[in-house]
């Protein structure tokens, strides 16, 4: 599984969604499929449906866009299907993204997330936890890394300065 996938699944997955991941939709006349919805994610409780494409690409945002029309355009299509048409579901797409510059709020009709506002938000979550008082489950482990990395924050970054240092004299 691609990491960003694999992230929002551990991520969604955490908050209490069912995940489903790669789900192939529009099966054709030869048995093919029209498209696959990399990540689904659905909240019984908060009755949230979301659709998540992630992308590590370097494509140009004009091919960005139209990769993700095709993707999202499908789930618009056929995720639908899946609950009957029931009214009281909110349904929501996300485009998560790797990108440094200030982004536009929409792509293809979804809603444009930054890995780093990703991040910031497991982030926040995870350090609300004192380590010695909740652990991640083993079944995450991006998440529990990312919640050591939060609960040690300080002295990664410590140590990271001193190899820097250190590589930086060695030159």
């Amino acid at each position: 599984m691609e990491y960003l996938q694999q992230l929002a699944t551990e991520w969604y997955e955490y908050q209490g969604y069912f995940v489903h991941t790669d789900l192939w939709v529009g099966l054709e006349a030869d048995g093919s499929y029209e498209c696959d919805l990399e990540v689904v994610a659905f909240h019984p409780i908060r009755r949230h449906l979301l659709h998540i494409e992630p992308s590590l690409d370097l494509l140009s945002w004009k091919d960005k866009e139209e990769h993700f029309q095709i993707k999202f355009a499908a789930g618009r299509k056929y995720l639908h299907r899946m609950f009957g048409n029931e009214p009281r579901i909110h349904f929501e797409q996300l485009a998560l993204v790797s990108a440094t510059e200030q982004l536009p709020h929409t792509i293809a009709g979804a809603k444009l997330v930054r890995v780093s506002d990703l991040l910031g938000e497991i982030f926040a979550a995870l350090s609300a936890f004192p380590i010695s008082e909740w652990l991640v489950p083993e079944q995450w482990p991006l998440l529990r890394t990312l919640q050591f990395v939060a609960a040690y924050r300080d002295q990664v970054l410590s140590s990271a300065k001193r190899s820097e240092a250190a590589g930086a004299g060695a030159a």
